[in-house]
């Protein structure tokens, strides 16, 4: 006989055993009818308070059994006590009563076999405000100040007190003292006079300078490429909106998925402190395709992007573009192709290659376009960017004037500030943007600079409406109305101009014919409605005018629109938008226009 063995059989044996008696008399599951008594508590805290209540949302359930109510009843005494400090009571009472005894006294080793009645009381008692404060040492002109409400005589709560010491934390960290800590806090409450009492002490540490970058992660791109991206000011003094600025400058190159730039747990024995960076790549290529539908026809366009194509994290880009699909005209198309490599003079400036092929058959011209670049963008800031290009042109078009060929060499530079709350559906803020394009014309064409402008604004009007505007600007000054090429020049009416009107159905009248005006301006507002958290609807009118001159006169061709949309927002895309839109004047035979796109018109 083994005696080793039987011995493991009656262990086991004996376990089964034991958890069989516990499975039959164990307290079955049950639906405990709950009470929540809060005194005088207003019907916010009341709100919170249940909804921070384990016991409370456990109500009416038949799935607990009488060990999960007690724990349920145990969590609730903290979790309610931190709701009522968050909220400024320090003195408040809290009982929990399962059939009448408090659940803090019940022994958990003899409860009893189920529970009939729940009663949560909560006496918040009065709400306290700050006494003695103090938060010390600070440094002498903090960019970050500690907030108003940490003062003698504010209402007090874990809050205002949390919020104080983070601030003297950042304060410190802003100066270069990345290490700072809170060292110690003493906080007391004083009942009889409702007051509550703190000092926090904080411990700067050394000042900091950027040590070295290290790179972390399954990246296909190479870790110099990610550091010269990155752009970490190794040597300078430490900032935490440098850091910020090095993980922004990773995630907008559109490589990577994921960016964490951490520093080191401990600064090195030169008074430097060394980054990580933990980057995860996006999937390689991607893909997409989209759609428009006005009166004028279809349009579709395609995009195919890879993402790191040399392991620097360049972005080559495909597209084509086919519009008019369905309408009056022949059918418009586009070939580009783009290459962008960021970091090429410095973490802010990325270069760019850019070659288009474009075939245009507008209502009052048609066009075979070539065009190559190469430029430089600036990123300036999170709302403020800038680009410089160079390159060449050549166009063969045939307008109101006949078929001519236009080459230029020209450079492009644009301006643009986003201080926009959203770039789909933005309800505040604005947008400006600047462009001018100077071209030198070789073989008898004109030279000359083309100039261009877009301010849009957005205020709310309460909390369901909101005003947008948009004034749009161009010209084109140096050559003749005759010996412009319609690629530069301007045309008015559709959706991105004056709705109601036919798309570029405006220009300068040529005889029996219209050619591309050198003077343009646009002006569109719109009342934006919402009717439920998806649902909005919008009124708007457009004018437009488009000359013969360099800016518009009061002689120039001047037409309106006006019109109602809807939009409804899908949650990651933007609003769906419908407009109908009536011309107001300037010819009202075109009748109604309709739009169909995703985003608001401006």
């Amino acid at each position: 006989m083994n005696s080793r063995s039987d011995l493991s059989r009656f262990s086991r044996g004996l376990a089964g055993c034991l958890t069989l008696v516990a499975l039959l008399f164990s307290a079955p599951a049950q639906a405990v009818p709950t009470e929540f008594n809060t005194a005088d508590a207003d019907d916010g805290l009341r709100d919170r308070l249940q909804a921070t209540s384990a016991t409370w949302r456990a109500r009416g359930s038949d799935s607990g059994s009488v060990q999960d109510i007690l724990a349920a009843a145990l969590s609730d005494y903290r979790s309610l006590v931190q709701v009522l400090y968050d909220q400024g009571h320090f003195s408040p009472v809290v009982s929990i009563k399962l059939d009448g005894r408090e659940a803090a006294t019940l022994n958990p080793l003899s409860l009893p076999a189920q529970v009939n009645a729940v009663v949560v009381s909560v006496d918040a008692g009065p709400a306290f405000r700050l006494g003695q404060v103090a938060i010390a040492p600070l440094p002498d002109d903090p960019e970050t100040p500690i907030p108003d409400g940490f003062r003698t005589g504010a209402a007090a709560n874990t809050g205002i007190l949390r919020d104080a010491a983070a601030a003297g934390v950042t304060a410190w960290r802003q100066e270069g003292h990345a290490k700072a800590r809170v060292a110690g806090q003493s906080i007391s409450a004083d009942h009889r006079s409702q007051r509550l009492n703190a000092d926090i002490r904080l411990a700067p540490g050394q000042r900091l300078r950027f040590g070295n970058l290290t790179v972390k992660g399954p990246s296909d791109v190479r870790d110099a490429a990610i550091k010269r991206i990155a752009g970490l000011p190794s040597g300078e003094v430490y900032h935490p909106d440098l850091v910020a600025k090095s993980a922004a400058r990773l995630r907008r190159t559109g490589t990577f998925s994921s960016v964490v730039v951490r520093e080191a747990e401990n600064a090195n024995p030169d008074q430097t402190l060394d980054f990580t960076a933990e980057v995860v790549d996006q999937p390689k290529r991607r893909f997409t395709f989209g759609g428009e539908l006005t009166s004028d026809g279809a349009e579709i366009s395609t995009t195919w992007t890879h993402r790191n194509l040399f392991g620097g994290a360049e972005q080559f880009q495909f597209e084509t573009r086919l519009s008019g699909i369905g309408g009056s005209s022949d059918i418009d198309g586009r070939i580009g192709v783009r290459l962008e490599r960021p970091a090429t003079f410095g973490p802010d400036d990325s270069t760019f290659y850019l070659l288009e092929l474009e075939r245009l058959d507008e209502e009052h011209y048609s066009a075979l376009r070539a065009l190559g670049a190469v430029g430089v963008r600036r990123i300036y800031s999170d709302t403020l960017e800038g680009q410089v290009a160079v390159g060449g042109s050549t166009n063969l078009v045939t307008d109101a004037f006949g078929k001519r060929r236009f080459r230029y060499v020209l450079a492009n530079v644009k301006l643009e500030q986003d201080l926009r709350n959203s770039s789909v559906n933005a309800t505040d803020g604005h947008f400006l943007a600047a462009e001018a394009t100077p071209f030198l014309g070789l073989r008898g064409a004109d030279s000359g600079v083309q100039l261009k402008g877009d301010a849009r604004i957005y205020h709310p009007v309460g909390s369901r409406l909101v005003l947008a505007g948009r004034v749009q600007v161009g010209s084109v000054v140096g050559p003749s109305l005759s010996n412009v090429s319609p690629t530069l020049g301007f045309f008015s009416g559709g959706a991105g101009s004056v709705r109601g009107h036919e798309y570029q159905a405006f220009g300068v009248d040529i005889g029996d014919d219209t050619a591309a005006g050198r003077g343009f301006v646009a002006i569109s507002a719109e009342l934006r409605g919402q009717i439920t958290d998806a649902l909005s609807v919008v009124g708007f009118y457009d004018v437009g005018f488009v000359s013969a001159d360099s800016f518009p006169t009061s002689g120039s061709n001047q037409h309106a629109g006006a019109g109602i949309g809807l939009r409804y927002d899908i949650a990651g895309i933007g609003p769906l938008r419908l407009d109908l839109a009536f011309p107001v004047s300037g010819g009202t035979e075109d009748g109604l226009q309709f739009y169909i796109g995703v985003g608001q018109a401006f």
